[in-house]
């Protein structure tokens, strides 16, 4: 069906056709009346932005098969800001993940024993473990991209722009939820996919974001899993378990 056009939108600005990422001023003209154009990007002669014709649910479809030109419609030409909201609940869901994992310790279920509370305490430290992984992540991502290409992140905005398209491209962590639930004897291959699923999203968003090439996204997200696992072996190198 056909969405709702955000009327905002038409308002002069920087927005990029997500054909060929070219700068345009405006995704579609109203002409009263209900009347309403789609600009046509000058450099492609297409349409700067089809999506926004688009119900959110093939806008969601389209970004799950990793379409380029969703990820240039969600990150360039909306005004979406669940980015800080999304990261921390994928947080929380892979700290739940773990959480359950160290649940075999023990079964005491009196609410006076210790280990309830000890119990609490695992999750909290999961999460906290997972929010310095994922920053780690992160980092190694920035310093990777800013050493091969230092003009592309020269503004504190574009480290912004970036930040927040790698937060959004996180969310297939979302998907740790349902696989524990539905838990069977492949939850290992699942979480496994869901890995891989996560990195592609975040090669996707680096791709469309600083208009890179297919390879170097992957170079950076190789130097950022290095640092990852680093600190995962620090905090195994210190007794915890992750």
């Amino acid at each position: 069906g056909r969405g709702v056009l955000p009327r905002a939108m038409a308002a002069l600005g920087a927005y990029r056709c997500i054909e060929c990422n070219g700068e345009a001023t405006e995704l579609y003209r109203d002409y009263q009346r209900g009347v309403l154009r789609i600009s046509i990007c000058k450099s492609c002669q297409k349409p700067v932005d089809k999506y926004i014709e688009y119900d959110p649910v093939i806008i969601l479809i389209n970004a799950v098969l990793c379409k380029a030109q969703a990820y240039r419609h969600i990150l360039f030409n909306t005004k979406i800001n669940i980015h800080g909201k999304l990261c921390v609940f994928c947080l929380l869901c892979e700290a739940y993940l773990r959480w359950l994992q160290l649940q075999d310790s023990s079964q005491n279920t009196d609410p006076d024993d210790l280990i309830r509370y000890a119990k609490e305490w695992d999750f909290y430290r999961m999460f906290g473990i997972a929010s310095l992984e994922q920053t780690s992540f992160f980092i190694g991502i920035f310093i990777t991209l800013w050493w091969m290409t230092p003009e592309m992140l020269k503004k504190k905005s574009d480290f912004i722009l970036l930040l927040k398209a790698l937060l959004l491209s996180t969310y297939g962590k979302l998907l740790l939820i349902p696989a524990v639930i539905w838990e069977h004897d492949y939850t290992p291959l699942c979480l496994a996919f869901i890995k891989v699923f996560v990195l592609i999203s975040n090669s996707q968003a680096i791709r469309v974001t600083l208009n890179l090439n297919r390879i170097l996204p992957w170079f950076a997200i190789f130097f950022g899993l290095i640092l990852e696992n680093g600190v995962v072996y620090l905090f195994q190198k210190m007794g915890w378990d992750v």
